[in-house]
């Protein structure tokens, strides 16, 4: 709650507002009863008017300045909970950015999601209920009760035997419910999950007509949502029948002992008895409304620890006190290297990693699926850290390095690289903001993708859709290569970037770069023999290992897995079989 509540930064003032005119109102309120009261015995009792017009005029004040009150502190309540919502939103997705790869791996993009929407919905909710209703209702309770104790101490006393009842159910309600919120809000996650891998795949599930197959297993995600809810507002349903015992049993207990103390004691006037019941009224209606306070907050508990989980999470990469932020040259060297993608699992991703690049190389690297090759590069960019060992770049440790620094001269092209919403010049800017519109064209003609663009209605100003859905897979990773130019860095990483375009287009961009860019070190990973036949030494990678690292004439004549893909490819096996 405290990590949370320190979102409030600048609404801090609005809270503090809101409580204080929510405890006017609340004192207006309840002195209205005793008012009355009093202008009923000294006015309408005895005759007298002027005392009638005094009290009256009275009232009006009190009952104006109670709306008054009321109304600015709902203003004050409703901008406290929106801006804690606002900031709370900000805090989390500033903090997601600081996150490694490592730490997002530990929640999932729906869990997000739901964090920064449902939860977040929750909290603003819970807030204003409790700057707004936590505040008013225990402050009317004890006013109330107060003013019983004034008009007669015994009666009084019943009001005790009834709260006491409450808070017990009320508490044993709240720890059930909690717990079922808990799973709640993980059900949330799954259905955000369903929601998100049918929409980014929807091309896939009607090429394979499986629309009824994800209809049923949102349907059932949906389901299950719907019986932890029931379950939890089954339970909270008791709280209006407890609520409404509680009230009866106060009004049944007021009437008796109060006829008794009038009748027969003559120590109750009728009038105060009748401040007593608004006293009543008052005095339980503010129970009622802490129950459904408990209700929220039961729910909101859940939603402020998984926000708390987010707010808490510290990047695994940090930089050093005193970080480099000049990269020498495109030097690359990986000295006994083991890595695991979870520290401490004994499963390494790379073994024994023992690899030297001049700058200015290019090396290819070629292995099969899970033989680590993205691991590998990973590692040059400082996406992840080494479990054991070093990796450099331009002769010194990438974890000296000020990773932005770092990550700005080493670039990285993947596979499945991402367009954002906007235009062609504003995508190939990620690379380079300040870039003009001649650098973009010529980082262009260098990854080949002018040919296209020239061909669009509004060239470099083309609008790209979300995720880059109105290219095809090799306009895409083209654009993502000149996006990468762009940042003219030291170390150019191509992690299968252009496994979408033809062997033309491929041969073209590889003889661009070595024309270009010849002093940068360029590292080509690939599942085409062609792509990396030409580089200066090519890697071959296998369970997390190195195999050989070799010339392409080197390994074709001594390297088993390298003749093995070679001959799959080249000569016509594998994929390229023709029947006899």
């Amino acid at each position: 709650m405290k990590k949370v509540l320190q979102q409030l930064k600048q609404y801090k003032r609005d809270t503090f507002f809101c409580i204080g005119l929510t405890t006017l109102e609340v004192i207006m309120e309840i002195l209205l009863p005793f008012i009355t009261t009093r202008l009923l015995a000294e006015g309408l009792e005895t005759g007298y008017l002027p005392a009638v017009y005094r009290y009256g005029a009275i009232l009006v004040v009190m009952a104006l300045l109670s709306l008054i009150f009321g109304a600015v502190a709902g203003r004050f309540a409703a901008s406290a909970s929106s801006g804690l919502a606002a900031n709370l939103r900000e805090a989390i997705y500033a903090n997601i950015q600081t996150f490694s790869f490592s730490n997002i791996d530990k929640f999932s993009v729906p869990g997000l999601v739901t964090r920064m929407t449902t939860d977040i919905t929750n909290v603003q909710q819970a807030f204003m209920m409790v700057i707004r209703i936590a505040v008013r209702s225990p402050l009317t309770l004890i006013f109330s009760f107060a003013m019983c104790m004034i008009i007669n101490v015994k009666l009084s006393l019943t009001f005790l035997i009834a709260l006491a009842f409450l808070l017990v159910v009320i508490g044993a309600i709240m720890v059930v419910t909690l717990k079922i919120f808990n799973q709640v809000f993980q059900k949330y996650d799954d259905l955000n999950a369903s929601v998100q891998e049918n929409i980014s795949a929807i091309r896939v599930v009607k090429a394979f007509v499986r629309e009824d197959y994800e209809n049923k297993k949102f349907s059932s995600a949906s389901q299950n949502l719907y019986r932890l809810f029931v379950k939890a507002e089954g339970l909270l349903a008791f709280n209006g029948p407890a609520m409404m015992l509680a009230v009866y049993f106060c009004i049944i207990m007021v009437s008796w002992l109060g006829a008794h103390y009038i009748v027969v004691d003559h120590t109750l006037a009728t009038t105060d008895l009748t401040s007593l019941y608004s006293y009543i009224m008052s005095l339980l209606m503010s129970l009622m409304m802490l129950s459904m306070v408990v209700v929220m907050i039961s729910m909101s508990m859940a939603s402020i620890r998984r926000i708390q989980e987010v707010l808490t999470e510290t990047p695994d990469l940090h930089n050093p006190e005193q970080p480099i932020h000049e990269v020498a040259d495109g030097s690359i060297d990986f000295n006994h290297v083991n890595f695991s993608y979870k520290h401490g699992s004994g499963k390494n991703a790379l073994s024994d990693i023992d690899l030297h690049i001049r700058s200015g190389e290019t090396i290819g690297v070629i292995g099969g699926t899970g033989s680590g090759k993205s691991s590998l590069v990973n590692l040059i960019c400082r996406l992840y850290d080494v479990d054991e060992g070093s990796v450099c770049v331009g002769g010194v440790d990438v974890r000296q390095y000020d990773m932005e620094s770092l990550r700005n001269q080493v670039s990285v092209v993947l596979q499945k690289n991402t367009l954002f919403s906007g235009s062609i010049l504003e995508n190939l800017r990620w690379g380079n903001p300040d870039a003009t519109e001649e650098e973009c064209i010529e980082a262009c003609r260098a990854a080949c993708a002018d040919e296209f663009i020239d061909r669009m209605p509004d060239g470099y100003h083309t609008r790209i859709e979300r995720g880059g859905n109105n290219v095809s897979g090799g306009q895409k990773q083209r654009l993502c290569i000149a996006r990468a130019l762009l940042k003219k860095p030291k170390v150019l990483i191509l992690d299968d970037s252009t496994s979408a375009v033809d062997t033309a287009t491929d041969a073209k961009i590889r003889a661009a770069f070595a024309q270009k860019i010849p002093g940068t070190t360029k590292i080509i990973i690939a599942q085409r023999i062609s792509s990396v036949e030409g580089a200066d030494r090519i890697l071959v990678l296998d369970n997390g290992r190195i195999n050989a690292f070799d010339t392409h004439e080197n390994l074709l004549k001594s390297n088993p897995i390298y003749q093995e893909i070679y001959e799959s490819q080249v000569k016509g096996g594998g994929d390229f079989d023709q029947p006899a």
